[in-house]
């Protein structure tokens, strides 16, 4: 039977700050539970602290930095594009919420790419019946298959072929045909009216990109080999649609609805009870509060009772703000969107991100290749 620690307790063993542990559960490396004697407090399980004690007593030799690097660890490939700096996303140079104040996607675009202007989402103008995840899929895919390699073209090239991909991605997802910019788009697909595409437009701004995380790493490795633009971006498509990354939005809205049918301090409870992290609260790399969703939630009238209590008990049982996977509920939930918006609007946002690092990762000219540290057997 697993022995577990108080707070403080756990806090003493790591040496860490409790924004620390309370990064390390978020990312499911320590479970928690509600205390028994205090469902206020919690407590975490003391095998996983051990483990991470000696994982962080090893030292740092370059085999081990090289380690930490994979997960949340050393900045690993240098990149001009987006960076985490001071609790601010930052896109080169420019502070990410107020870019969001005002700019489009197609604005944030240009800018990531390093391009004059702003880029154009064209969506097929044949419209079909069919939008959603397995679509955009096909349609990736299909373009991949017939597109070109990348390597030895411009970046202008490159850029081209990334818009005309994410225009097709932007209609699988439910963005309307015509000229307006891709949230107006996505508004009409949604019947939505013009205060929530001003909603929609700041959450794709805010979602654009976001340094290393897992998709970006994903999509420049497919670069690094000369992969054609569209298969990069199916590279990070197929790395966002896991749980641990852009499952997550859905993860909050199944949070709600259990929050809807028991309670939110009994679903909290359940959640943590049975040592899973709790989605759309805390952030490794946002130690005060991930700005992306205070720049969303600012945005928008949360008059959802269930989320409202929602936040009020995870925050209480866990000390972890909401993040921008929480706000993107409120925003989901206040619209009326389909169940499935976060995940659409996550992958729409970052492709932006994810064709900024293939240009990048193309003109470093390497290739990412990283050694196993091995622990089978030899001959």
């Amino acid at each position: 039977m697993s022995e577990w620690l108080s707070r403080d307790e756990a806090l003493e063993r790591l040496r860490v700050r409790p924004q620390t542990l309370y990064a390390y559960v978020s990312r499911g490396r320590v479970g928690m539970r509600p205390d028994r004697a205090d469902p206020r407090r919690s407590e975490y399980r003391a095998d996983d602290i051990a483990a991470l004690a000696t994982r962080r007593a090893r030292g740092r030799s370059p085999s081990a930095i090289a380690e930490s690097a994979i997960a949340w660890g050393e900045p690993s490939i240098a990149t001009a594009i987006s960076t985490v700096w001071h609790g601010q996303l930052i896109y080169r140079g420019q502070d990410a919420v107020a870019l969001s104040d005002h700019a489009t996607l197609e604005e944030t675009a240009g800018l990531l790419w390093v391009l004059p202007e702003a880029v154009r989402f064209q969506a097929p103008t044949e419209s079909s019946p069919r939008i959603g995840r397995a679509f955009a899929f096909e349609q990736l895919a299909l373009l991949a298959g017939q597109a070109r390699p990348s390597l030895g073209r411009s970046a202008a090239s490159l850029c081209a072929d990334a818009a005309h991909a994410i225009g097709v991605l932007a209609g699988a997802l439910g963005a309307e045909a015509g000229p307006d910019p891709v949230h107006r788009r996505l508004a009409r697909g949604w019947s939505v009216g013009d205060d929530g595409a001003v909603a929609i437009r700041r959450a794709l701004v805010l979602l654009a990109d976001h340094e290393l995380n897992a998709s970006t790493f994903a999509a420049r490795v497919a670069a690094s080999t000369g992969a054609p633009p569209a298969a990069c971006l199916l590279a990070g498509l197929a790395t966002l649609s896991g749980p641990r990354h852009g499952g997550a939005g859905e993860a909050v809205m199944q949070l709600a609805e259990d929050a809807a049918r028991h309670g939110a301090d009994a679903t909290i409870r359940r959640w943590l009870g049975h040592d899973r992290p709790l989605p759309g609260f805390g952030h490794p790399l946002y130690a005060e509060g991930d700005p992306r969703a205070t720049a969303l939630l600012a945005a928008i009238d949360n008059n959802d009772e269930t989320l409202r209590s929602l936040e009020k008990a995870a925050i209480a049982a866990t000390g972890a703000p909401a993040n921008i996977d929480f706000a993107l509920a409120v925003l989901t939930r206040g619209l009326g969107l389909p169940h499935d918006a976060p995940f659409h609007l996550f992958a729409l946002a970052r492709s932006v991100g994810w064709a900024a690092h293939m240009v990048e990762q193309i003109a470093s000219g390497s290739i990412i290749r990283p050694r196993g540290r091995y622990e089978g057997l030899l001959p």
